[in-house]
């Protein structure tokens, strides 16, 4: 397998408090796995000055604060951490993941855009859901907000675009379709995705050291759910 990292070009200053090292040049779930292994080894090496490391899907960004470390030291020690990194990263195969159900209601009131996705398609609601939820997802990244883990891939005729209209709110566990990308927003806020459904399951907990339930690498199923069902399950979170 080829080298995913060129260390004399792969990492570069993004702005003066942030260095960006870029793995690939494409989504690819190897070269994601591979952000994320670099990820947490960066944190592993409690470098002074660094405040967060950020894998996305083909980039890992190291963000440090300039009054607690050495802009030039902490890119010379990524630098590093990149190559001795490279051979193992690029021959690894292990699985970071763990697999993740998520009960989904795909009824209208939760699925306000699923007919639109359905006529995307040219093909009936139920083969959307079926579609939908016969496939493994892959979390890539999280971002957006808090606890937002972008999925994929979605099957290429359910992949359709964002709404060309952004609705001021989405209720807390919608589950939209933006493109290739899938996921379940996990606090009500603005958003442009097709909605075409709702999950019960509570994806943010602070009360709890790690309050994310999906994590950069996890893999993710749908399972359709009926009103009764999803009312049961919402009702062991209140």
């Amino acid at each position: 397998m080829a080298s995913y990292i060129c260390p004399d070009r792969a990492v570069e200053f993004d702005g003066d408090s942030a260095v960006i090292v870029t793995l690939g040049q494409h989504i690819d779930p190897q070269v994601n796995d591979a952000c994320i292994r670099l990820g947490n080894c960066l944190r592993a090496a409690n470098l002074a000055g660094v405040r967060d490391v950020v894998e996305g899907y083909t980039t890992v960004t190291v963000h440090f604060d300039l009054t607690n470390g050495n802009q030039k030291f902490i890119q010379k020690e990524i630098r590093r951490l990149v190559g001795d990194l490279n051979g193992e990263i690029a021959k690894s195969q292990t699985s970071l993941s763990r697999e993740v159900s998520l009960p989904v209601c795909y009824e209208n009131e939760f699925g306000p855009d699923l007919g639109d996705v359905a006529e995307f398609a040219r093909c009936t609601k139920e083969e959307v859901i079926r579609l939908h939820t016969t496939r493994t997802y892959r979390v890539y990244m999280l971002g957006f907000q808090p606890g937002f883990a972008y999925l994929g891939s979605v099957k290429a005729k359910i992949a359709s675009p964002r709404r060309k209209t952004p609705r001021i709110k989405v209720a807390a566990g919608s589950v939209g379709i933006a493109g290739r990308q899938t996921g379940v927003y996990p606090c009500a806020s603005p958003g442009g995705w097709q909605i075409i459904g709702r999950c019960p399951v509570t994806l943010i907990d602070w009360t709890v050291e790690n309050p994310f339930l999906l994590r950069a690498g996890d893999r993710v199923k749908f399972e359709a759910v009926d009103r009764l069902t999803y009312d049961t399950l919402l009702s062991k979170l209140t």
